[in-house]
């Protein structure tokens, strides 16, 4: 520990001393605008960003981040029905390979050590800045797939703001919104609550369950309800921020949720109605400080955060003549605390510095009533950023990064970085650009204890990454373009997916090897004439997720087949089209075939087949002497199409919803 914090200081103190922040130079701390690209910046070289646009953003307001994503980002999101949990396959990658931050502090729990997107409400995010594959180094390791930054931000122009919305939808969907905005010049605070609950009733023909018809030998599906798939959502964000003096800005955030869910039993179960009632609970609460320093050439920012979560999840049955009694009734405690300190300066001649330490404390205890099983862990993780870029010319940048970490103790290998991004003509967006680095990714606390089935003797992922891609950007007149395609590859060894044990219980154990390689491709663009706006966004990714692990565990047939639930293709495209005060926007979204089991067995049990989703926003606004009121209708599942994300998961027909959206 003390080599690592001596590392820091010989880092830090350096820069510290030629920061200059007493140079008399007034620097103005300018109001945050969210553009939909930047190109050619030399912190981001051999880096593939991308953001979604806050358009957007706000005409998915009454969304999940995991329908935000899997509309409108290369992320593929395996959705476990509606309103629940979501997590995401980044570049073939697993769910705990993607990395999630909100405001720097991040919300992947060392429990379990992935997010359920479903439990992130649109509401709460003014930005969504996606890091793919290992560019993700510059804010977090592990994240194979990549890091998901969510962002909030403070508009100094705009000292008031009312707005309200009230959503109406099919199955008893409503969704309720408040945003309050006030401040000076100086000060601003910005108050979010929100509210969204469903009976999630919906209907469906079973194909999970048959019945012969007595006369004509046919098989018959029945019609069927989506029973005990109840779900509701609260909860505030209040951010505040301050300037303090003309170099300094303080900001103070915090974000409190509590969300109920029902979670239904599987398609095919044809038991009594009172078995098999679960329910889960989750109570989120974050907070997290910052002060930004803003030197004529640095920029310093010392950050502490702190999360604390509580999931009770619980498995009913009742019993004729005594009432319900827990089959599972457990309980998790998961509090974290957040430091860091960054520092970053420009030189002379094109060179920028960065370096960055954090120390985070990790506290989990969960437990099972019923049967008195459970663990209580402590784990320390500390890591130092260091970075250098360069410029050459306008041409040529150059990248370098990497990370050292100690977790609970144990010094872990050196994460390098090491990218480029070169300019093909002179002064135009037309970039080549590429990476190779290393990445490591530790075994999550319920990996290493969670009873029965931990395993503590797993070794933590680690793999090399390399990626190529190039990025264009033009602008003919009234119209603007932009592409950007990539081929990317992860070699990782020691990969962890928990298998069933001869001891009558899933463990977790280490694959040899999974390789992941595919393409990425997005095009966006707009068109401006007079009063008619036309813009569009669309993404495309081929993956393959490999599995070479030991046939002898895994069996001959699974060896060199695509991991389960991971697609070869995706796709999505959003088209929006705005005439004076009328807009209409088509939302399309497509998977590829997808198998469950290891061995990629093409059988109706086993194999899910292609979907194609589309939905249409129809939308009205109307401007008054002090407010305006935006009136929308959504349509989802234009076509009415059936469909399942996951096997013996209803998913709902057409739907709709009505939303009125008040502005002052």
């Amino acid at each position: 520990m003390r080599r690592m914090l001596l590392s820091f200081v010989v880092v830090i103190l350096p820069l510290l001393v030629n920061a200059q922040f007493a140079n008399g130079a007034a620097v103005n701390l300018q109001p945050v605008e969210i553009i939909a690209s930047r190109y050619f910046l030399p912190e981001e070289a051999g880096m593939k960003t991308s953001r979604v646009d806050t358009l957007i953003i706000m005409d998915k307001i009454n969304l999940s981040l995991s329908e935000l994503l899997a509309e409108n980002t290369p992320v593929f999101i395996k959705n476990n029905g509606r309103g629940a949990l979501s997590t995401a396959s980044f570049r073939g990658t697993s769910a705990a390979h993607t990395q999630v931050l909100w405001n720097g502090i991040p919300v992947n729990t060392p429990m379990a050590g992935m997010v359920d997107f479903s439990l992130v409400p649109v509401y709460i995010i003014d930005a969504v800045e996606l890091k793919h594959g290992a560019s993700g180094i510059a804010d977090h390791s592990g994240g194979f797939g990549g890091v998901i930054q969510i962002n909030n931000f403070v508009n100094w122009n705009q000292r008031r703001r009312v707005r309200f919305l009230q959503g109406l939808g099919s199955f008893g969907t409503h969704n309720e919104y408040l945003s309050v905005k006030a401040g000076t010049a100086t000060f601003q605070s910005h108050t979010r609550l929100y509210h969204t609950y469903s009976c999630n009733d919906f209907p469906y023909i079973n194909r999970k369950i048959g019945i012969i018809d007595s006369i004509t030998g046919l098989i018959i599906n029945p019609s069927d309800t989506n029973h005990n798939a109840n779900y509701r959502i609260a909860g505030v964000l209040q951010e505040f921020y301050m300037k303090v003096g003309k170099h300094n800005m303080v900001s103070l955030r915090y974000w409190g949720q509590g969300a109920q869910r029902a979670i239904p039993r599987i398609t095919s179960y044809e038991g009594p109605e009172g078995v098999g009632q679960s329910r889960q609970q989750d109570t989120d609460h974050k907070g997290v400080m910052e002060w930004n320093h803003y030197g004529s050439a640095s920029f310093l920012r010392v950050r502490t955060g702190i999360s604390h979560k509580t999931l009770n999840y619980s498995l009913m049955n009742t019993i004729a003549g005594t009432g319900a009694y827990p089959a599972v009734f457990s309980y998790s405690f998961v509090t974290s605390l957040f430091n860091g300190l960054s520092y970053s300066r420009s030189l002379p001649k094109g060179f920028k510095l960065k370096s960055a330490f954090d120390w985070n404390i990790h506290q989990v205890v969960t437990e099972d009533t019923v049967t008195n099983t459970g663990y209580s862990k402590l784990r320390h993780e500390q890591s130092l950023f260091l970075s250098a870029y360069k410029s050459f010319a306008g041409r040529l940048n150059l990248n370098f990064m990497t990370r050292l970490e100690r977790v609970d103790g144990k010094l872990l290998p050196l994460i390098p970085f090491a990218g480029f991004d070169y300019r093909i003509l002179p002064e135009q967006t037309l970039l080549i650009k590429g990476h190779i680095a290393r990445n490591y990714h530790q075994p999550t606390l319920n990996d290493l204890f969670w009873v029965p089935g931990g395993n503590p003797d797993l070794r933590p992922e680690h793999g090399i990454t390399g990626e190529l891609g190039m990025e264009m950007a033009c602008e003919y007149g009234a119209v603007k373009l932009h592409f950007e395609g990539s081929a990317f590859y992860n070699d990782i060894t020691d990969w962890i997916i928990w298998l069933p044990d001869f001891k009558g219980y899933w463990e977790p154990q280490n694959i040899a090897q999974v390789v992941s390689k595919g393409v990425e491709a997005s095009l966006s663009g707009s068109l401006l004439l007079g009063s008619v706006g036309i813009k569009m966004v669309v993404n495309y990714a081929y993956t393959r997720a490999i599995n070479y692990g030991d046939p002898v565990a895994w069996g001959d047939n699974a060896y060199g087949k695509q991991l389960a639930f991971i697609p070869r293709h995706s796709g999505n495209a959003m088209f929006n089209a705005t005439f004076r005060s009328f807009s209409v926007t088509y939302q399309h979204n497509s998977f590829s075939e997808r198998y469950t089991t290891s061995s990629n067995d093409r059988m109706q049990r086993d194999w899910l087949y292609p979907y194609f989703m589309n939905d249409l926003l129809l939308g009205k606004r109307f401007v008054f002497s002090r407010f305006s009121l935006d009136a929308e209708v959504k349509i989802y599942n234009l076509f009415n199409e059936t469909y399942h994300t996951v096997l013996f998961t209803p998913m709902p027909k057409r739907n709709y919803l009505l939303q009125i959206m008040i502005t002052l």
